[in-house]
């Protein structure tokens, strides 16, 4: 299946250290995977790695690849206020919030003037509300055995929590970058790979801060 890049892609492998590509959404074609992308390093703005225009930055990816650490990290660096989409989605007993309510309350939370959202609510998500207002999307690819490993490690999941873990990748992916192309087309994305490219982002995130501030 095809799938569609968002403008401004950035695929970052920690394996390349070549120079920095930009694919702009005005010029990609239905027929390019993501597997076709360029490996490329990080850019946002003049400087490689700052994040000092960053306001509204949305954290996606897989279950058990990494959201919420680092969302905590990039909090820390930056100084934006994390949200942590969890807390605001499911009610006691594990209770998924309807469609509808879960728009509503994303409504909300994006009017807030800055802010880091981290959290990818599979089957469940309405993305479309918070990516609209994002100036920065982040996509966690990591691989399904590295996730499974940590999700285990934190906490015991339902069934339902595996079968989208699984199929995450051939599922839920396409339609993410789907509907980044569609509702975050202004926004920097960042599609990280394996943990080694994640630690490069994330050392570069920081230089960048440390050169831009005063």
């Amino acid at each position: 299946m095809a799938i569609p890049l968002g403008r401004n892609c950035d695929t970052i492998d920690g394996k390349h250290d070549g120079p920095t590509t930009v694919l702009r959404i005005s010029t990609i074609r239905r027929d390019v995977s993501l597997r076709d992308a360029p490996l490329i390093g990080v850019s946002s703005g003049n400087r490689p790695g700052t994040m000092a225009a960053v306001k509204r930055v949305v954290i996606l990816g897989r279950g058990g690849s990494g959201k919420s650490t680092l969302a905590a990290r990039l909090g820390a660096i930056t100084g934006l206020p994390v949200i942590e989409l969890d807390k605001h989605f499911w009610r006691p007993g594990l209770e998924a919030t309807s469609p509808d309510q879960w728009a509503a309350v994303q409504g909300e939370l994006v009017r807030a003037e800055a802010w880091i959202m981290d959290g990818d609510l599979g089957p469940y998500d309405v993305p479309d509300v918070r990516l609209q207002h994002a100036d920065t999307v982040i996509l966690l690819d990591f691989s399904f055995w590295r996730c499974a490993w940590r999700a285990i490690r934190r906490s015991r999941e339902r069934a339902d929590f595996w079968l989208w873990v699984w199929a995450w990748r051939r599922r839920s992916r396409p339609l993410l970058l789907s509907a980044i192309a569609t509702h975050a087309g202004d926004a920097k994305l960042h599609v990280i790979r394996n943990p080694h490219a994640l630690r490069r982002f994330i050392a570069q995130v920081t230089t960048g801060k440390t050169a831009g501030q005063p």
